[in-house]
């Protein structure tokens, strides 16, 4: 039975996003993908759209952080949207077929084959291929933790693609902690508590990354309590990661980190040498056909700390210098990337912190810090933004969420900011020499010199 149609208000502002949507895609994209789509209502601050199965499919993995930019340049009550998915056959609550908000989108490269294995992370790599081939009777729950950056949501991802792949039938959900808590709080205010229960606790796997944000808020902790018994209890699969193992998570209930214990908990090390080298040599075999100097990738090897993320990065500022300079990928070119100073394995330089970060975007940019966190959207602010986003998800360790909560965004922002600075990091560019200019501002940049390189988005684990 199809879905009541949305108030009049609702209407009109998707109308009012679609106009913007339009203007900033192909005809050929708008019309295919974006067109169909209509909405439906919403809950709380997000905007709940349908449309054909093929078409939400594909748009909630390529274009949900562009439809939220335009939504939320439109009105400051949405901030978020969710794409609907009809309930099994013969769900019917209140005369009408009720409809769940899907699970978040998972990056297409987070699978086991792009995962590189090390001494650090064997065993979470070969615990998550058991749990996703065996569902519910191999480790569970599973239990991933370490900081950030080195893998853990990489993981997850890989599990959820594997099993939506080999058990097409199991009834799969993957989400982070903030997002349950979201929906839970969205639920109590709107459909009840009736219907979130019915949603998780008929899942056959469900996957929640960051966990630990659960902390402080005791009446998710309480639900989720609840959640993980029903599912545990019937055999069905759970997997979790945080940023710390179970008895570190302090402020939350203590019957919840029993209950994390469980099954297997497994931390992700900071990778070795050799591991690192193994993650360039795949980062600059898929980026380019020449065969890297393995002296080159060994002494980025050994420049920077161990975090994949941090790695990523220096990976992509030499190749993009390699590129710009037409030179192979030598460790001459490596220091001029990464600056002439002796490789120091042990001796790191901090990174910038987010709010070093935030306030250099501001001083380069001309902007206030008020503005940067504010909920303006005027064409500077919203680059400038943009641009410490970008940084932000390159220069630090933290998560696409804490980087988010600092903008007071989410992270769908973040990840659509890094990938928009991108597309407009071309040689010569504005964006370009605007980041240069913050990298010198932070001390992350040798001075330019006239052919210098500056910074090329990557796209990292997170």
């Amino acid at each position: 039975m199809p879905a009541p149609p949305a108030n009049p208000e609702i209407i009109e502002l998707w109308e009012r996003v679609r106009e913007e949507l339009e203007a900033s895609v192909p005809p050929s994209t708008y019309s295919l993908w974006l067109a169909p789509l209509s909405a439906v209502g919403s809950q709380g601050s997000t905007l709940l759209l349908d449309g054909p199965p093929r078409v939400r499919d594909w748009v909630a993995r390529r274009y949900s952080a562009r439809i939220e930019l335009a939504l939320r340049d439109k009105t400051a009550e949405l901030t978020s949207v969710a794409f609907l998915e009809e309930a099994p056959p013969g769900d019917e609550r209140g005369g009408r077929t009720a409809k769940v908000p899907r699970s978040i989108p998972v990056d297409p490269s987070h699978t086991f084959d792009q995962f590189v294995i090390g001494d650090a992370n064997r065993l979470a790599h070969a615990s998550a291929l058991a749990v996703a081939e065996l569902p519910g009777e191999a480790y569970n729950p599973l239990f991933l933790h370490g900081p950030p950056g080195l893998g853990k949501s990489h993981l997850l991802g890989a599990i959820a693609a594997y099993m939506r792949r080999h058990h097409p039938m199991l009834n799969l959900h993957i989400t982070t902690a903030e997002r349950f808590t979201s929906e839970f709080v969205t639920a109590l205010r709107h459909s009840g508590p009736d219907v979130f229960k019915a949603r998780y606790r008929e899942l056959d796997a469900l996957l929640i990354d960051d966990v630990q944000f659960l902390e402080g808020k005791e009446r998710t902790e309480e639900e989720f309590i609840h959640t993980f018994n029903a599912l545990h209890g019937a055999g069905k699969q759970i997997v979790l990661s945080s940023d710390r193992p179970p008895a570190a998570l302090s402020r939350l209930a203590e019957r919840l980190r029993d209950r994390f214990a469980w099954g297997l908990t497994v931390e992700l090390g900071a990778p070795d040498l050799r591991t690192r080298m193994a993650l360039l040599w795949r980062l600059a075999s898929t980026s380019r056909e020449d065969r890297p100097d393995p002296q080159a990738l060994r002494e980025i090897a050994e420049r920077v700390p161990a975090n994949v993320r941090l790695l990523e990065g220096a990976m992509t500022r030499v190749l993009a210098l390699s590129s710009l300079l037409a030179e192979p990928l030598a460790p001459p070119v490596v220091r001029r990337a990464l600056g002439a100073g002796q490789p120091s394995p042990s001796v790191v330089p901090p990174a910038p912190t987010l709010e070093a970060i935030q306030e250099a975007v501001c001083v380069v940019q001309g902007i206030s810090l008020e503005e940067m966190r504010s909920p303006l959207r005027s064409p500077r602010i919203a680059r400038a933004r943009q641009i410490a986003m970008y940084l932000a998800r390159e220069l630090t360790c933290l998560s696409l969420t804490q980087i988010a909560r600092s903008f007071g965004r989410d992270h769908t922002t973040v990840m659509y900011a890094a990938r928009a600075v991108h597309g407009r990091l071309e040689p010569g560019s504005e964006t370009e020499a605007a980041i240069h200019k913050i990298r010198l501002t932070l001390g992350t940049a040798a001075a330019p010199s006239a052919d210098s390189s500056r910074s090329s988005q990557h796209d990292p684990q997170p």
